[in-house]
């Protein structure tokens, strides 16, 4: 097997791995003249030379070397060079956006062209009009799994993803020096999307279980009377195999039914496509992106104890909505130029998210959320509430829910572990840079615990309380600038008592499973 995984890595290595033979050489020298350093020229930053030598690939501060070589850089100003690359609907709108809302922000002028069968070209120059080059950034649109592999040839300093890196991908990156692509530092949540069934607008039915829509999809519902509608066949659309979403409703059909999608379900090359062809057919229903639903409607999604839970962007932020999907961005372990940090820093901002809104997607910014508008999740509490969970349980979290707003930012788990989710690691970091920038000064932030109702009542009610505790510490850490006194952090936990959705389904467990972030 290792084996195996050797020649794996080999093999992308030679398709993406630029030929030595076109790399320059160079001599590093301390300015002292006691060190000195021969390699091959890998790539200059403005800032850093990171050479192939013969003890390894070393990273130099350039203020303290002298170059010489055919590699070194000119003289002239440093024009800083980096490639997106990845999954072509973040690609084709979200980044060209970012970009632009980063060149603004930052004073650049800013002109683009198209790469023929590529993606697009952006060219940023110093002063608002225009001057000295400072940067060229290639934005190229593919599939996630593309980016993935030119992340790995070092073709694309930054990949797009519309799904979490594969644990295949994962260990080939590990092995290949690219570092831990699921860590909090080279894996990031850049703006949330979900997965909707949508239909045409005359279509009566406005309500299915995810179940029903699992059944719709792997054809062992085939009418839509089975669903409280006409007597008529259901018309299923789906995008193709490796585009959009398709992967993550692919995999949920799977698990829901032991076996794939029906090969009667009909597959569009684009989201665009798929809505538009559903929207024209009154018996047809697909699974699009919430950001680009076009002229159908959405279906709320509901479980067999009645809950529903709609998609909004609400829900959303909060991935109450399980069928939530983030969009992922993932970096390599060696440095990348200054002006790309700068931009990597910038899609953190609250500028940034505001263009993220702006482009339909769900942004990431931290919001408040009323008790006035939390009646439902009341209502859910006491529907759900059983032999261990008493009226005593839940007037004490009705009274904490009085005096408290909810903060939009959910922590969630991987499944069957303690270790947090790809997203709540990116919303780590979302809250502790609230945190220190002093949002939240002088207040009381509260991590709040919940289970799915799966054993005895008093175990959940730990659980809930370790994994609230552990989240507190995770943020307390990444805040490392939060001054003392600056906030009050508590940890809380209800166990089983605040269901958001049906226990009797793996995602909806999964869904229950989580820590909430509550201010008073």
């Amino acid at each position: 097997m290792h084996f195996l995984r050797a020649a794996v890595i080999a093999a992308l290595f030679s398709v993406f791995q630029p030929s030595f033979a076109e790399a320059n050489d160079v001599t590093l020298t301390s300015r002292d003249g006691s060190i000195e350093l021969n390699g091959t020229l890998l790539g200059y930053d403005g800032e850093y030379y990171r050479v192939d030598t013969e003890y390894g690939i070393l990273t130099v501060d350039g203020s303290g070397v002298l170059c010489d070589g055919p590699g070194c850089p000119g003289l002239g100003p440093f024009v800083a060079s980096f490639t997106l690359s990845g999954a072509r609907e973040m690609g084709a709108v979200l980044m060209p956006a970012l970009v632009e809302g980063f060149a603004i922000r930052r004073g650049y002028a800013l002109s683009h062209e198209d790469l023929a069968g590529i993606g697009r070209l952006f060219t940023l120059y110093e002063g608002s009009e225009g001057g000295v080059k400072a940067a060229e950034i290639i934005i190229r649109q593919a599939s996630s799994t593309e980016g993935f592999a030119e992340l790995l040839g070092e073709e694309a300093d930054i990949a797009l993803s519309l799904r979490e890196i594969s644990a295949s991908e994962h260990q080939i990156g590990n092995e290949a020096g690219l570092g831990d692509l699921r860590s909090a530092r080279q894996a990031r949540v850049i703006a949330l999307d979900a997965l909707v069934p949508v239909v045409a607008p005359g279509n009566p039915v406005r309500h299915l279980s995810v179940d029903q829509l699992i059944g719709v999809f792997g054809g062992t519902i085939r009418n839509w009377q089975d669903l409280g509608g006409e007597n008529a066949p259901i018309t299923a659309y789906m995008l193709e195999d490796g585009e959009g979403f398709s992967d993550i409703f692919a995999t949920l059909v799977a698990s829901g039914l032991g076996g794939g999608v029906s090969p009667e379900v009909l597959r569009k090359p684009t989201n665009t496509s798929l809505v538009e062809a559903v929207a024209n057919d009154p018996f047809g229903i697909g699974m699009a992106a919430y950001s680009q639903s076009g002229h159908t409607e959405i279906i709320t999604l509901s479980g067999a104890c009645s809950f529903e839970i709609a998609a909004n962007p609400q829900s959303i932020r909060a991935e109450d909505y399980p069928l939530t999907a983030p969009l992922y961005i993932y970096l390599p372990a060696r440095r990348l130029p200054k002006l790309a940090r700068e931009f990597l820093a910038y899609t953190r901002s609250d500028a940034a998210q505001m263009v993220i809104r702006r482009a339909g997607l769900v942004h990431q910014m931290p919001e408040e959320s009323p008790v006035d508008v939390q009646g439902r999740r009341l209502t859910n509490a006491i529907a759900a509430a059983g032999d261990e969970i008493g009226l005593a349980e839940l007037k004490v979290l009705a009274q904490m829910m009085e005096g408290h707003n909810r903060l939009s930012l959910t922590f969630r788990f991987r499944g069957g572990s303690s270790a947090l989710d790809a997203p709540s690691l990116s919303n780590v970091q979302l809250l502790a840079r609230a945190l220190e920038a002093g949002r939240f000064d002088g207040r009381e932030v509260r991590f709040v615990g919940f289970t799915d109702g799966e054993g005895a009542a008093a175990a959940n009610q730990r659980l809930a309380l370790e994994r609230a505790r552990a989240v507190l510490q995770a943020v307390r850490e990444a805040a490392e600038a939060l001054g003392e006194g600056q906030v009050e952090l508590n940890a809380e936990a209800f166990g089983e008592a605040l269901p958001m959705a049906c226990d009797d389904s793996d995602w909806g467990r999964q869904v229950n499973r989580r820590v909430e972030v509550w201010l008073k």
